[in-house]
């Protein structure tokens, strides 16, 4: 593998700005990788030639002395975010060829700061899953392999697979991923990254695809903590056209990086630590030893509601879906099935072009906010939603970041758990309730499973408090000594 695939995305930026080599050359050297490594099915469009055309213009700019942040890094964008000329799909069929007219304020601030777009990465149906095996483009391949089993096929994690796999196989120095429940943190502990979920709106939701609107949330997945420090604050704003974006000045969390716990209080949920396997458990261990190690103090909390929680979500996420999803009609964009009738096209669209995990959930929405059920299951989430914030409240009167487990488990297999939707969804277990408080999360590799797979630590803090996330994941990122590369070869 070309030696510039090594390069972390703070080493990179540097490189290029000390012009060691060239934007150019650094995308080449993407560009061949994501070649090389199609079978992973991580990408749904490569655009090589936009690519190379922004890494010339970079290339200047950087001669010129004129580089800004990120300039000439080459990027991958989960296709959940609208992308000016360049097709959008959210992985769906029904959005055919859409090829949006305007630019998602995320990948906007991206441009403006000076990267590559690589390509739109694959992911769960309108960000519908756990797996990234809901895509209309087929299931996306995780890198890393069992040690026991090197052909057995894992997931990734789910909805931003494509955007973790591409990360892990060097087919993106770093990538764009949204996360409503987990799916961040929950592929980046799968593939062995670092993910993070900032605060609800820290980063605008304008042209992202809404799957749940009020707990969507924009995000980067990286190699390293440094670099989600500098993807994060180059993706975060102000927006004026998004109604949620909070208007604060974003910190430069790469500048203000230190590996420095003294004096924090970290919480360990006791309903967290219930029925964890050996192996979760140790690595949880190892985590709040490294912590102690390093000058924080360890203290076990109660958050009473995480049992509520998950079910609580899978009422009022399917309840946002069911209403979001009503636009996709056939009439204005998108693919469109004729039938006899207004009611007959809009039931032919929709029967053609959703895929089967995006109508269960449309179903349980519809349901849970039809007459008779409105007040039995949604009003009655809402309020539980509202317990949750306040039990995280509680909680953080007392400490300053919470540490908890990921993910239940490593990858599993790409055929594994896909009969049982029940037992997939249980994948987002300790991811859910960071955001149905709206706080900020972020997972950090942090050891391997018994089968040499990776596993991820969590880290939940209060609102904006991104800073103490990305200096505790620090500590643990060196402490654990994790090969953030991944599959190397």
């Amino acid at each position: 593998m070309s030696d510039l695939l090594k390069l972390s995305l703070v080493d990179a930026v540097k490189a290029l700005t000390e012009k060691k080599f060239t934007s150019v050359e650094l995308t080449k050297a993407y560009l061949a990788q994501m070649e090389s490594k199609r079978a992973l099915n991580a990408y749904v469009l490569e655009t090589p030639g936009i690519a190379l055309d922004q890494a010339k213009a970079a290339d200047i700019r950087l001669q010129k002395g004129e580089g800004r942040t990120l300039e000439g890094i080459p990027l991958g964008i989960k296709d959940l975010f609208c992308t000016k000329g360049i097709r959008t799909t959210a992985c769906s069929k029904i959005l055919g060829n859409f090829i949006p007219p305007y630019e998602s304020t995320v990948t906007q601030n991206l441009w403006d700061k000076g990267a590559v777009c690589l390509g739109k990465t694959n992911m769960d149906e309108f960000a519908m899953g756990s797996s990234n095996i809901t895509s209309y483009f087929g299931p996306v391949e995780n890198p890393w392999k069992r040690r026991s089993d090197p052909s057995f096929k894992l997931v990734p994690g789910g909805s931003s697979g494509g955007s973790a796999s591409a990360v892990a196989a060097s087919m993106a120095i770093a990538a764009t991923a949204s996360d409503t429940g987990g799916s961040i943190r929950q592929p980046a502990a799968f593939c062995g990254l670092v993910g993070i979920k900032p605060t609800y709106g820290l980063c605008s939701r304008w042209g992202m695809i809404a799957f749940a609107s009020s707990l969507d949330q924009a995000g980067p997945l990286t190699r390293t903590v440094a670099d989600a420090a500098l993807m994060l604050q180059s993706m975060a704003g102000f927006d004026e056209k998004e109604a949620t974006s909070l208007n604060v000045e974003i910190p430069n969390y790469l500048a203000n990086l230190k590996a420095d716990v003294k004096g924090l209080k970290i919480g360990i949920p006791l309903e967290y630590t219930d029925k964890l396997s050996p192996r979760i458990r140790t690595l949880l261990e190892d985590g709040m030893r490294w912590l102690k190690d390093a000058g924080a103090e360890i203290r076990e909390i109660s958050l009473k509601t995480t049992p509520y929680a998950l079910p609580t979500y899978y009422i009022i996420a399917p309840a946002e879906a069911s209403a979001n999803l009503a636009r996709y009609d056939g009439v204005r964009y998108g693919a469109r099935v004729d039938g006899a009738s207004l009611d007959d096209l809009y039931e032919n669209t929709r029967t053609a072009g959703f895929g089967d995990e995006v109508k269960r959930r449309i179903m349980i929405g519809t349901y849970v906010l039809s007459a008779g059920y409105y007040d039995a299951y949604y009003i009655r989430a809402q309020k539980v939603r509202q317990l949750i914030v306040q039990d995280f409240a509680r909680a953080f009167s007392d400490v300053d970041v919470i540490l908890t487990p990921t993910t239940p488990t490593a990858a599993f297999g790409i055929d594994e758990k896909v009969t049982d939707p029940v037992a997939m969804y249980l994948n987002d277990i300790f991811t859910v309730t960071a955001n149905m408080a709206g706080l900020p999360g972020m997972s950090v590799p942090a050891g391997l499973d018994d089968d040499g797979l990776p596993l991820g630590l969590q880290l939940i803090g209060p609102a904006l408090s991104e800073q103490h996330l990305f200096n505790t994941a620090a500590v643990i990122e060196a402490a654990a000594n994790f090969p953030v590369l991944g599959q190397k070869d």
